[in-house]
């Protein structure tokens, strides 16, 4: 299907998990056997982008799809996982990455996303005195964000004003304990 002149573009905003490195598009060009097209410069700096989360391979050496993105687009698109803003970190966190802070102080602290009871769950003891509802009664829990703590328990968690604007946020990757 052909874009008619008319036709305006949909906007959208992405947040995806990659990995990457650089590489000029005249190394991009001849990882993927290509000659480069003679109306563009080989020697323009960018990243060969690999998705992870997502996408058939492409290329035998990757696992994910690969393409390649110009620098300036590069950096305005991506942030290191461990240099993130609260926006980037929540989106990370919905799609089912552990997050934290650099500067908080506790060991092995971390925050996640709980998706939530949307069909309902029947309550505890505890929560059945909390609310004075019957034990057992079913009861339907929205998504939320749930802490790890320093003390190895868990906590439902809601971002202080310094959180919200730190830009330090990172993924906690399987296994590593901050």
């Amino acid at each position: 299907m052909e874009l008619e002149e008319k036709e305006s573009l949909q906007g959208f905003i992405g947040v995806k998990r990659i990995k990457a490195r650089p590489m000029t598009r005249r190394g991009y060009n001849g990882y993927r056997g290509w000659q480069l097209p003679a109306d563009e410069n080989g020697d323009d700096e960018g990243m060969l982008v690999e998705y992870v989360d997502g996408g058939k391979s492409n290329h035998p050496a990757h696992e994910g799809y690969i393409s390649w993105s110009p620098i300036d687009v590069f950096n305005r698109a991506y942030r290191p996982c461990d240099a993130l803003t609260f926006g980037f970190a929540i989106e990370a966190a919905k799609a089912g990455e552990k997050i934290a802070r650099k500067g908080w102080n506790g060991k092995g602290m971390f925050v996640f996303y709980q998706k939530g009871y949307p069909e309902g769950i029947p309550i505890n003891k505890n929560t059945a005195e909390a609310t004075r509802l019957p034990e057992g009664t079913v009861c339907k829990f929205r998504p939320y964000l749930m802490m790890k703590t320093a003390q190895n328990d868990f906590v439902p968690w809601v971002a202080s004003q310094t959180d919200i604007l730190a830009e330090d946020w990172e993924i906690i990757e399987q296994g590593e304990q901050k």
